[in-house]
Order: C-alpha cells, then structure tokens, then sequence
C-alpha cells in the first residue's frame, strides 16, 4: 500500500508541475521576518486581503525593532481588516521581540525553534522553512489537507498527521512547492464546495473522483 501510495504521489506531484509550472507563496514579502508576519495575519484569512493590508503594515513599521515596539493598539488598528486582530497584534509584538532578545534579529533556523514564537505553529513554521531555508516542508492548510483527502493520500483531517503522512510520500525536495501548487489548484480546481471534477489534470490518480465515477485510479 505505501508503494502505491508513493506512487500516487509521485504523479501528483508531476501533474501539479505541469499544471504551474511556478511555485510560490501568494503572500508577499521582501524581508524574512515579514513572510513570518503575513502568515500570522493569514490565519482565518485570506491572502489577497492580508497583502492589501501588509502593504500599509510595513509601510508603518519598515523594521523589526518598529514592531517590537509598536503601540498595541495602533497596530490593531491597522490589522483589524484581517481579523483576530487583538490576538495577532499581541503576538506579533512579542515575536519581534523574541527575535530580537533571542535570535539577533534573524529567523529561528529549525521547526522547533521557530513554533516557540509567539503565535506560531506547525503551519507557519513549515512556511519559514521552505520559502526562506529552503528545506524541505510540508504546509498542511485547508487547501492541502482537503485535496489530499480527496486523492486518498491521508484519511485525516488533523494538520499534524496529515504533515506527518506527506512527508513519508512526498520527494523531500518537492514537498514544500508541491504544498504551494495545492494551494492554486484548490482555489481555481479543487474548491472547497462544488470542485471543478470535469477536464481536472488530476482526476486520475483521484480516489474521491474514482470512487465516485466507477473509474479505475492510476
């Protein structure tokens, strides 16, 4: 089963390159610590308002040393379109503080280290990883763990498990553009509600799609 599994994978992975050929984050940045920062903002919100929102946001604060010391509530002021604003403004404060009493200034270089920020967990961290380390990494958001449902890579829902299940099918290498090309597909194919199954590159290697069609998977 896990050779087929791998398998399956693997032709996932080729089909989503030929489908984007360019992976990367929809998140826009010029610094690391600002990558970090987007994607706290990003949680129970959607990429395109949080870049509509950093661009005033560190336009305001152009330094880490301006977050760390940041008036509360100014700053919740200026994140309040993307939401939880209270609670990302306080953690926001206190990661670049963190970053700064602890780390020099620069990001944390492993997993472990980065999800002790304030604010940050599996998700984020994985983020950091691949786009700024370029290590590899599994980002298990909704998109990723909805469609790797419906291929049958993972049977979870639980972003941990669903992490932990990729990264033993995924190439190393591919994993973390593989997560960024999830993301493009589930929001032009593999939506959420009402998925666009007809003509979908990757129908064939899809357990839900198969199930559902009588067809035999790849």
């Amino acid at each position: 089963m896990n050779e087929e599994l791998n398998k399956k994978a693997a032709e996932a992975v080729r089909l989503l390159e030929q489908k984007y050929p360019d992976a990367a984050c929809s998140l826009e940045y010029k610094k690391p610590y600002e990558l970090l920062i987007a994607t706290r903002l990003s949680a129970q919100c959607t990429d395109a308002r949080v870049n509509i929102v950093t661009k005033v946001l560190f336009e305001k604060y152009p330094t880490l040393e301006s977050f760390a010391e940041a008036d509360l509530a100014e700053l919740e002021d200026v994140i309040r379109p993307c939401g939880l604003f209270r609670t990302k403004a306080k953690s926001i404060i206190e990661l670049s503080r963190m970053l700064i009493s602890d780390y020099g200034g620069e990001l944390p270089r492993t997993l472990d280290e980065l999800i002790k920020l304030p604010g940050i967990g599996r998700k984020t961290a994985n983020l950091i990883m691949g786009d700024v380390y370029k290590q590899p990494a599994v980002v298990t958001d909704t998109h990723c763990i909805r469609i790797c449902r419906r291929l049958g890579l993972t049977d979870s829902d639980e972003p941990y498990k669903v992490e932990k299940e990729l990264r033993e099918l995924l190439p190393p290498e591919k994993s973390s553009d593989f997560c960024h090309r999830l993301v493009n597909f589930g929001r032009e194919v593999c939506t959420a509600r009402s998925p666009k199954c007809s003509g979908c590159p990757l129908s064939e290697v899809c357990s839900a799609f198969c199930a559902r069609t009588g067809a035999g998977e790849k």
